[in-house]
This record gives structure tokens, C-alpha cells and sequence, in this order.
């Protein structure tokens, strides 16, 4: 395992799912974790979890599309742990309609979180970053960044300018002695891949992507965790501007019919 003793890291969206396994992943390799949210009730809860399991961690109310918030964040961070190695920008919302269905406020939301969000947040962090000689950041995308599907195009859409985003920080930082990079989960058994499906149908659903999946079954959020741990590591010391496919070689196959050889 690797280990970032003496490291301070901020995670956002790290209540619950693929942010709450990165926090965790973190802590367990000695890195000081401030977990950023807007559920104060699983923030604060996840944080005592992680001191009592024998970490370091701090929960902060933040809503990364406010930029006072976003300070605030970075504040606590330094006043808690005495600065900022490294930022996972995780949180990220969804909304499951049409494009012609989809308003201009629930756009502007979801850009604010998804997009506008890494952007505050990175943005934030350098400075800090800067004082300990340098960092790294790991933006999260998705699999929808790289591909679309029908009735998400606003999600696609966010996520396709994470990776845009984490080319332009890389560049632009790199002499800062600041890394960025970019994960992409495919599938990734979290409370949002089965929002708004009925319990009953989960098992269902569950089977027809891992059909899809050429491992056979979708990721754990440690797993994605564990990716970002990696890209902040010292063992990604050359590694900046490069986006990550987490998603059990998915798009490695094209989704069409399979040929097979003459026999």
C-alpha cells in the first residue's frame, strides 16, 4: 500500500459514494483528509468514522459552486492539517433528461457543481499547493465523457469539459510543480447509478451492465479511490495531463454485434 504520511488531501463530494471511498482510501495510507460536502449530517458522521478507524480527518460544509465556500474549505484545510498536498475534485450531480427537456436552471446547476466546481476548487488549492512546493489534483469525469447517452446530455456534456479542463490546469501548472490529472468510472456501484430505479428491478439492471463489462462486474468506489491515490502518488511523478479510464475495459469493445471468424 502505498503510504503519504504527513499529507493533507481535500475531497469533494465525499459523503457518500466514490468520494467517501477516496476519503477513506486516503486516510488509510496516512494522508490527512478534509472531507467537503453539503450533507452535514454524513459528513460529520464519515469524519468520526475515519479518527476512529485511526485517521485524520475534518469535515467542511462546502458547496463547490460558491466560491466562498470554496475558501472556506481551503481555509479549514490549513487550519486543521497546515495546508494542501492534493485535491480529488469529486462532487458531481446528475439529471436524467431529454436535452429539450432540461432548463436553463438545472443546467446552470448542474455546470455550477460538475464543471464550475473543479474549476473553483482547483483554482483555490493552488496557492496552498504552491507554499509546499507542489501537489496534485485529480479531476473526476466519466466514461460520459468520452460517450454520450440518450436523455443525459447535460451530464455529458460537464463531464466532456473535465477533460478539457484537466489538459489546460496541466499545462498552465506544470511549472508550479502542480500535477493534474483525470480519472473516468464507468460503472460504479454508488447510490447515483441506481437513483431513481426501483429496488426491485436493481438486480435486473445490475446483471445487464455487468454484461457489458468485459471484467464482468461493475467497480467498487474504492477502486476509483484507489486510482486517484495512484495519480497523486509519487509513483505518477511523470504523469500530468492524462485521463484515467476506470471502467473494467467497457470501451475497449464496440457495442455492436460481435464477429466471430469463419470456422
Amino acid at each position: 500500500m502505498t503510504t503519504l504520511d504527513g499529507r493533507v488531501a481535500i475531497i469533494t463530494g465525499a459523503t457518500r459514494g466514490i468520494g467517501l471511498a477516496t476519503a477513506r482510501v486516503f486516510a488509510s495510507a496516512g494522508v490527512a483528509v478534509v472531507l467537503a460536502g453539503r450533507d452535514e449530517k454524513l459528513g460529520e458522521e464519515a469524519a468520526a468514522a475515519i479518527e476512529a478507524g485511526g485517521g485524520k480527518a475534518r469535515f467542511v460544509r462546502t458547496d463547490v459552486a460558491k466560491s466562498d465556500d470554496v475558501a472556506s474549505m481551503v481555509a479549514g484545510a490549513v487550519a486543521s492539517f497546515g495546508g494542501v498536498d492534493y485535491l480529488v475534485n469529486n462532487a458531481g450531480v446528475e439529471i436524467g433528461k431529454p436535452l429539450l427537456e432540461t432548463t436553463e436552471e438545472a443546467w446552470d446547476w448542474l455546470m455550477g457543481t460538475n464543471l464550475k466546481g473543479h474549476f473553483l476548487c482547483a483554482v483555490a488549492v493552488v496557492p496552498e499547493m504552491v507554499k509546499r512546493g507542489g501537489g496534485a489534483i485529480v479531476n473526476t469525469s466519466s466514461v460520459l465523457g468520452v460517450m454520450s447517452m440518450r436523455n443525459c446530455g447535460a451530464y455529458c456534456a460537464s463531464k466532456a469539459g473535465i477533460l478539457g479542463l484537466t489538459r489546460s490546469m496541466a499545462l498552465e501548472w506544470a511549472e508550479l510543480g502542480i500535477r493534474v490529472n483525470c480519472v473516468l468510472p464507468g460503472s460504479t456501484d454508488t447510490d447515483m447509478m441506481w437513483f431513481g430505479i426501483d429496488k426491485a428491478q436493481i438486480p435486473s439492471r445490475r446483471a445487464a451492465e455487468e454484461a457489458i463489462v468485459p471484467v464482468g462486474r461493475v467497480a467498487d468506489p474504492r477502486e476509483i479511490g484507489e486510482a486517484s491515490l495512484w495519480l497523486c502518488s509519487p509513483q505518477a511523478s511523470f504523469v500530468t495531463g492524462s485521463s484515467l479510464l476506470v471502467d473494467g475495459g467497457a470501451l475497449s469493445e464496440y457495442p455492436g454485434p460481435r464477429w466471430s471468424p469463419a470456422g
